[in-house]
């Protein structure tokens, strides 16, 4: 079964999944004993090479999860601790929690409430923001939407509980979806409506917790709520931005009330502050579902609501939990606050989803440069390709032959899918999705699926066939009207019309808008008695609505490119939710499939039963990585975004001309005495002493020092030409330098203590400004400022991600990097010289460092990634460029490059640095020299 297996479901979904199949050499698959580290898949379609990057905080975080649960749950309220026995009590309900459901919501109360030596050395990094973030990474089908209830749950019966625990726990919940479709389906997370998850998996340990959990204040919404309002073009009356407290009453409501509240983010995926990658094209990002005009105002919403009530905490939960970056091969986008993962191929052993298969042969010559089946990516194919990628191609069209001849091959599975469902009594026929590169081609594709020219006639069912109009489906997420199309409109109706529905449910469906329509023909795919019950095909341009919840796609066609396992991974997940939970006599979920065309997942697969003959391997790659055991070698950077000239004047003060300022006590009292008077007599048995000295943290040196700055600033603001804060701060630094010296003293000696001199030096603060500005002098310097990279101030090459490579390389000595990879011949040459320079400390190649100088270029800004950085034994630091030839261009490169170098020096704290160019190879030991000359 190891090499050969028939099912690739070999843990149970209620528990920890004890084994997992690997790939292994000369094998298809090799079953490994123990649980699969977490992780994630990343293929290179360039190079077509795949890894797998492991999610090192998830695994550390586990064997912590796992004492802590062994040891009793430690440090839990007596709520939380009755839930979680609940929730573990398999008699509870009728079907057991999922292991993966069970351990997502024990790592967040982990998280809030085990106690510190459990989390001891484990750092959850943060997403820039100033409020936390904690990410469950669960696959499609894991059972997200009950884990929220769970969530919900947890936090809120704690809430009302312990009210003063308002930093662990909150009443108040805001749920934040992509769409109106996972909108709709979130209802089932208020506790009154008639399906609610509470009452369904019964969440509750008895009936008092349940009736406490209806006191939550929750709301569920949209994100694109959290826009900021549009100001209108033909309102007569002009209003100003919106503020902060009146977008958080607009959004939020009733809920608007409360503080620290949480926040749960589904489909978290598309909740990101920052882009990974800011060269992501606009293709890639309709493609992931991003609007590049919106793309960050989710998280902009959510940080105006934590200014006015406090977001306590928020809960991430996706299946991909990536920022996207345009690339076909980097990871840089991964969320760094996942502390739980259950991925696809963890969903896949434990049978929570279908299994996907995809062509691994296909009787045809494979293609030329992958070796695999033409069918396996079948857009990258150039004749399907080309053709698929024509603007303005009609509908009438032929397809290309290969696409033809899928869709034969495809269909025939799916027909045969057909006959056998019906034999069975299911009321919808299987699914056919095709996912498409462009409008035209999805038009393309509904005429050939409903014409004669598509081979089986079972598929010639127009009224069975719903092309997906993005456009119309775009503005029905977010509940607006798109352009009139009549044409369109009448296809969605005649599918209502011919649905083998009730009468009133047609005539409901026929008083809608065809935004509506549409959402309520893809929400009801395969749903008895629903608009969607019939439809055996669906055409998209887009992978349709996140939470798509159609269990009946059995086959997936994709006509598109696919340049990222994100992208893959996201198509596949809307045919992966499985039709019926049935167990075999072992207690495993019973196999259930999904064949795919065209889309290349980078997944374990089963292989065929007929031979052995597979695609040839991937080109061997060699790994690049930092190594830990030369951290000696290491080169530190800072990231610098901008180096601005700045003009400053500033407040000199030429100390050695300044006369010694001395204070007489005699004339400066610090302590009174009083007595009360009558008629002129006193009461001197009645006297009180008023003593400074008995206030002395009233007249500490930096009040004093305060108070001085703001009186001098008060006296020469109106006639200082600079910024007003940075004279404040000057003021500051010259008013301690004159009263913590010898400028100032004082005759006598009792009067010289620190308490009392500070006490004669707050009475004569007029006295000492006034001696302080006869002697200062404004004059204008210039200086070099430094913008830093906020997200990460300081680049090192420690912190390079391990990539990998199929080029030339060496592999290096002097360099904390394990390999230098050779552009050319040049590059290669600098390598050699510079491992044996008895100048070179240390060296890295500047390649996936991230090390970058950012220059004008004909009005834009651009990006220079220099060749080399270069550690001399002087301890200089050296930025070396290697060019052929000199252009415009390049000097430009290189007038950024010596004013970042100037900018870091005048800076300081990042020790010298140096840059140079060679135009011929031979100059290397030249420049070295010059360089690594003497001491830096």
């Amino acid at each position: 079964m190891a090499n050969n297996p028939k099912s690739l479901i070999i843990n149970s979904p209620y528990h920890l999944p004890q084994q997992y199949w690997e790939k292994a050499k000369d094998k298809p698959l090799v079953k490994v004993d123990g649980r699969r580290p977490a992780g994630y898949d990343i293929f290179d379609t360039r190079n077509n090479t795949q890894r797998t990057v492991l999610l090192d905080l998830v695994n550390q975080i586990r064997g912590r999860v796992d004492a802590w649960r062994n040891d009793g749950y430690p440090g839990v309220t007596s709520v939380t601790l009755s839930l979680l026995d609940h929730w573990n009590d398999r008699t509870a309900r009728q079907l057991p929690f999922y292991f993966c459901q069970l351990e997502a919501i024990e790592t967040l109360i982990w998280k809030v409430e085990a106690p510190a030596d459990y989390h001891q050395g484990i750092a959850i990094p943060g997403d820039g923001g100033v409020w936390e973030r904690l990410c469950s990474k669960m696959a499609t089908g894991s059972g997200k939407t009950t884990l929220m209830g769970m969530i919900i749950t947890w936090q809120v019966l704690n809430a009302l509980t312990y009210p003063k625990r308002d930093k662990d726990f909150s009443r108040a919940v805001f749920v934040v979806a992509p769409g109106l479709t996972v909108r709709g389906r979130l209802q089932v997370l208020y506790p009154g409506n008639p399906q609610n998850v509470y009452d369904e998996f019964n969440l509750c340990p008895n009936d008092a917790m349940r009736q406490k959990l209806n006191q939550v204040e929750m709301l569920v919404e949209n994100w694109h709520t959290l826009m900021p309002l549009k100001a209108s073009e033909r309102s007569v009356v002009k209003k100003g931005k919106e503020s902060d407290k009146a977008f958080v009453r607009r959004v939020l409501g009733k809920l608007a009330t409360f503080k620290n509240i949480i926040v749960l983010n589904d489909e978290a995926h598309h909740a990101y502050r920052v882009r990974a990658d800011l060269k992501i094209s606009k293709k890639d990002a309709e493609d992931l579902g991003i609007d590049l005009d919106e793309e960050t105002k989710w998280i902009d919403g959510l940080d105006r609501i934590h200014k006015e009530l406090r977001i306590q905490r928020c809960f991430d939960l996706s299946a991909t939990p990536f920022a996207p970056t345009g690339r076909t091969n980097t990871e840089k986008g991964v969320f760094d606050w996942i502390i739980s993962d259950f991925g696809l191929n963890d969903a896949i052993e434990a049978g929570l989803v279908k299994t996907p298969r995809v062509v691994v042969r296909d009787g045809i010559i494979p293609d030329t440069q992958t070796l695999q089946p033409k069918l396996y990516h079948l857009y990258r194919e150039p004749e399907v390709a080309e053709d698929l990628n024509r603007k303005g191609a009609q509908p009438h069209e032929a397809l290309p032959q290969l696409v033809q001849h899928a869709f034969t091959l495809l269909a025939a599975d799916w027909r045969q899918a057909r006959n056998d469902w019906a034999s069975l009594g299911h009321k919808s026929p299987p699914l056919l999705l095709t996912v498409c590169n462009r409008t035209e081609t999805a038009a393309r594709i509904e005429r050939y699926l409903t014409s004669d020219d598509v081979y089986w006639p079972e598929l010639r069912e127009p009224n069975k066939t719903l092309r997906v109009d993005s456009r119309v489906l775009d503005k029905a997420e977010v509940g607006e009207n798109a352009p009139a199309d009549k044409e369109y409109e009448t296809r969605l109706q005649d599918i209502i019309k011919s649905a083998a529905i009730p009468d009133e449910e047609k005539l409901r469906l026929s008083e809608m808008k065809k935004e509506e329509v549409l959402r309520e023909l893809i929400d009801s795919v395969g749903k008895q008695g629903k608009a969607g019950q019939d439809l055996q095909a669906v055409v998209s341009v887009a992978m349709l609505s996140e939470g798509w919840d159609a269990k009946n796609v059995t086959h997936i066609m994709g006509l598109r490119a696919f340049t990222s396992q994100l992208l893959c991974e996201q198509v596949i997940g809307r045919g992966l939710r499985r039709v019926s939970y049935e167990q075999d006599e072992e207690g495993l979920f019973i196999s259930e499939f999904v064949n795919v065309f065209g889309v290349p997942l980078a997944i374990f697969l089963p292989p065929s039963d007929d031979g052995d003959h597979h695609p040839a391997p991937p080109k061997a790659s060699f790994q690049v990585e930092a190594l830990l055991t030369r951290n000696d070698l290491e080169i530190k950077w800072p990231n610098v975004l901008r180096v601005d000239t700045v003009i400053r004047p500033t407040l000199k003060v030429d100390w050695a001309h300044v006369p010694t300022l001395t204070l007489d006590p005699a004339k400066i009292p610090i302590a009174v005495e009083i007595a009360p008077a009558l008629g002129g007599a006193v009461a001197w048995d009645k006297v009180t002493k008023i003593d400074l000295e008995l206030l002395p943290e009233e007249f500490r040196l930096q009040h004093l020092v305060f108070r001085a700055a703001r009186k001098a600033f008060d006296e020469v603001k109106g006639n200082f030409h600079g910024n007003r804060e940075y004279l404040l701060v000057q003021l500051i630094r010259l008013v301690e330098h004159f009263v913590t010296t010898d400028k100032i003293s004082v005759l006598s000696t009792f009067h010289a203590d620190p308490l009392r001199r500070r006490i004669l030096l707050s009475q004569a603060m007029d006295v000492i400004i006034g001696h302080l500005l006869l002697r200062v002098q404004e004059q204008n310097e210039e200086r070099l400022d430094l913008v830093f990279d906020e997200e990460s101030p300081i680049g090192s090459t420690r912190y390079m991600r391990t990539w990998y490579t199929t080029k030339p390389n060496i592999e290096t000595q002097r360099s904390q990097i394990s390999r230098v990879v050779g552009d050319s011949a040049w590059e290669g040459y600098v390598a050699n010289v510079l491992e044996v320079s008895p100048h070179v400390a240390a060296y890295a190649k500047n390649d996936h460092l991230n090390f970058q100088i950012y220059y004008l270029w004909q009005g834009s800004r651009r990006r220079f990634v220099p060749d080399f950085l270069i550690r001399l034994n002087n301890g200089k630091t050296l930025v070396l460029e290697v060019k052929g030839v000199d252009s415009e261009q390049n000097q430009a490169k290189r007038a950024a490059l010596a004013l970042w170098v100037r900018g870091v020096n005048d800076k300081g704290g990042f020790g010298l640095w140096a840059s140079d160019v060679l135009f011929e190879p031979s100059q290397i030991q030249d420049v070295l020299e010059r360089h690594g000359g003497g001491v830096a």
